[in-house]
């Protein structure tokens, strides 16, 4: 069974190197557009659970505004402490003008 893909936005609602926060169900997603290509990431801070999407882009890493932990928005991988975690990401197609995110499988 594929992962479900959903519709969050179209490319010209994607300022470069500004992230925009995305709710899809219980799920809040961080979108954002650096040198052109979009990522998708979970907007939740693995230090404190903190909202991402509200703090700035540094290049490809997203600073959380609550302690300055760092996440690489390609990879989710960590770039700064105080984050003890990776945080998802999720696959992103484009089709024409529309974005896709590809959501995990349930279940």
């Amino acid at each position: 069974m594929s992962a479900p893909e959903i519709r969050i936005a179209t490319l010209d609602e994607l300022p470069e190197g500004e992230p925009r926060v995305y709710q899809v169900g219980e799920l809040y997603l961080a979108v954002c557009k650096v040198e052109g290509k979009i990522y998708a990431l979970e907007d939740r801070c693995t230090h404190d659970d903190g909202p991402l999407a509200s703090g700035c882009l540094h290049g490809y890493e997203l600073e959380c505004p609550r302690h300055g932990a760092r996440f690489d928005i390609r990879d989710g991988s960590i770039c700064r402490m105080p984050a003890h975690s990776e945080v998802p990401t999720f696959k992103v197609r484009i089709d024409g003008r529309e974005v896709f995110v590809e959501l995990p499988a349930e279940e």
